[in-house]
């Protein structure tokens, strides 16, 4: 929805607000409708408003509370903001706008750091205390919306993006050995608070961090996954699960219709995006307006999926858009593409949303999207076999890890080798308490890891390089915690999201629920030749790369000689991970 930033300066620094000015300059594709600006003493907040709700001149941020004393800068949508609205106006607090920025600082005041538990939506904001100085920073329980931040001597400085950081001179580009150890091996997921470089982190999601003007920063968890269901939830059967996962979604979909403007769907043809369109249709949503991208077909891999997504268009009668990516529209775009990320990002899927933003924004400014389905209802190739594993913890890594620990200490310059950081991590994380089934600890990992800093962070950052707000109902925490306790074999039994697809059943069409999964296939960055190649080669043996020594030039010239033989277990390409980082490192100059 818009990008937010600032500075919080210690011990009487000045503000520095030509930087946050900067800041703001350099996020201004993630909100183009406004810019604003907030200096009170050594603190300065900036804002780039994308307007969709209240899009009045009332709602312009930063917003600043004189009365309560209180400024904020916000990132996001907040869906069951009226409702709270009621109760603040309740408890006497009085309204001059009507959106949910003013309802985030009232309920601030009103309730204090517990404000964000009572949040139902998708947020970064910072709330800066007039007269104590002290600034308050929460990011949404799934981490849908960004958060980045520096802390020096003098200022802990935040931002939406972490290119927009790069405005201070004073950051190191030291690359994090652990953050390059989980780019290469765990996906290229990078698990907060790491960044790929070492002194810019991100906030945590489901947390909050509470600046004080003496320099001390006090970080708190708000919230956690569980998977264990109640005495009541242990005697459902499939189908009771399945009536009941129907009316939690019903309900994430219609907050998400939550805008003063129209709201389209991105539809791929797979099973959530039409359960999307199937609901819409039921809460009286037709001729919605729908989109789909199309990609060349290479070495026998469909680079569209039109035929599935055109039944749904065509059963809902929906306003359809098919848009088809050429080479000649491809390749080009790689470089903004690559620029557009926040962390440098390997999925095919990065193009694909960044090409279809660019075309979607040309109609609407929201969209609903099928993100986040696979990993709470377990539709991902991975978590069947986990059902009878002895070791989940090892036939999870087996599956998800592109390469072992040995590969990487050849692939990378050796002052980057040392612990095997990514599996000591994933172990860590499957240890603890809350999730029994090998099934729910992969679950879990998933959804509060790698969904934020791989799927989700993609479809945020290619959406608002165009100014294009995504929304994504299956990760609406209330349908997030109910998919929690459903039980392991009810959510990957069936080839995988077995309940998801039997309430399906009584919504849209069969013949898009029982199709094979489908990915968003881009099958030209993944059997690279051609020009592609070249790209790849180029970037790699670059004079830049060459300085770097990020990687072993011996295991780039191995890798380049076939990249067919170097596919990662996921259908991801080695040479194309390794030149993505290269290349976002050009692009933003480091």
């Amino acid at each position: 929805m818009c990008g937010i930033c600032g500075q919080i300066s210690f011990n009487g620094q000045p503000s520095d607000v030509e930087s946050v000015i900067k800041m703001t300059n350099i996020m201004k594709k993630r909100g183009p409708d406004a810019l604003g600006l907030h200096v009170h003493g050594g603190n300065a907040i900036g804002h780039r408003r994308l307007k969709i709700i209240d899009i009045s001149e009332r709602a312009h941020q930063p917003m600043v509370d004189n009365t309560l004393g209180l400024s904020i800068v916000f990132n996001g949508a907040i869906y069951n903001y009226q409702e709270l609205r009621v109760e603040l106006e309740k408890e006497g607090y009085c309204f001059f706008s009507h959106g949910d920025t003013e309802v985030i600082l009232k309920a601030y005041h009103a309730w204090g750091e517990s404000c964000v538990k009572r949040f139902n939506g998708m947020f970064a904001f910072a709330i800066v205390q007039r007269d104590s100085g002290k600034t308050f920073i929460a990011r949404d329980r799934l981490g849908i919306k960004p958060l980045y931040y520096v802390r020096t001597a003098n200022a802990f400085r935040f931002a939406s993006s972490l290119p927009a950081m790069l405005v201070y001179g004073d950051i190191s580009q030291d690359i994090d050995p652990i953050a390059l150890h989980h780019y290469m091996t765990f996906h290229s997921v990078v698990p907060a608070p790491h960044t790929i470089l070492k002194d810019i982190k991100k906030l945590k999601p489901g947390t909050t961090m509470t600046v004080v003007p003496d320099g001390s920063v006090k970080e708190k968890a708000y919230w956690s996954l569980d998977f264990t269901p109640s005495a009541d939830e242990v005697k459902y059967e499939l189908e009771d699960w399945a009536e009941l996962l129907l009316v939690y979604l019903r309900s994430a979909i219609k907050r998400r219709l939550t805008a003063d403007v129209p709201v389209g769907v991105l539809l791929s043809g797979g099973l959530d995006s039409s359960l999307i369109v199937g609901l819409l249709a039921e809460l009286g949503q037709w001729n919605v307006s729908t989109f789909s991208i199309g990609f060349k077909d290479l070495n026998g891999e469909n680079g569209n999926e039109f035929a599935y997504s055109d039944i749904i268009a065509n059963h809902y009668s929906t306003d359809h858009h098919k848009i088809e990516a050429h080479d000649n529209q491809v390749l080009p775009s790689l470089e903004r593409c690559i620029s557009a990320m926040s962390e440098p990002m390997v999925s095919h899927d990065c193009i694909g949303f960044y090409l279809l933003s660019e075309a979607v924004s040309q109609h609407v400014k929201v969209v609903q999207s099928g993100q986040g389905a696979d990993e709470i209802f377990g539709g991902y190739h991975w978590y069947p076999p986990l059902i009878d594993s002895r070791d989940g913890f090892y036939d999870y890594v087996g599956h998800f890890f592109d390469r072992p620990h040995t590969e990487y200490v050849a692939a990378v310059d050796s002052r980057f080798v040392g612990d095997d950081h990514s599996l000591d991590f994933v172990h860590r994380h499957f240890d603890q308490p809350g999730a029994q089934s090998p099934v729910d600890r992969a679950l879990r990992i998933d959804t509060t890891v790698m969904l934020t800093d791989d799927p989700v962070k993609r479809v945020d950052n290619m959406t608002m390089a165009w100014g294009l707000e995504a929304r994504v109902p299956f990760l609406d925490h209330e349908l997030v915690e109910f998919a929690a306790r459903i039980p392991a074999i009810m959510k990957v039994g069936n080839g995988g999201k077995h309940v998801l697809k039997e309430a399906a059943r009584s919504v849209i069409p069969a013949d898009v629920i029982d199709r094979p999964k489908g990915y968003f296939p881009v099958p030209a960055l993944k059997y690279i030749d051609g020009d592609y190649l070249a790209f790849v080669s180029d970037t790699l043996r670059s004079e830049k790369s060459r300085q770097r020594k990020l990687f072993n030039p011996d295991y780039v010239d191995h890798v380049l000689e076939k990249p067919e033989d170097h596919i990662t277990p996921l259908n991801g390409s080695k040479l194309w991970q390794m030149a993505v980082l290269e290349h976002w490192l050009s692009v933003h100059g480091l």
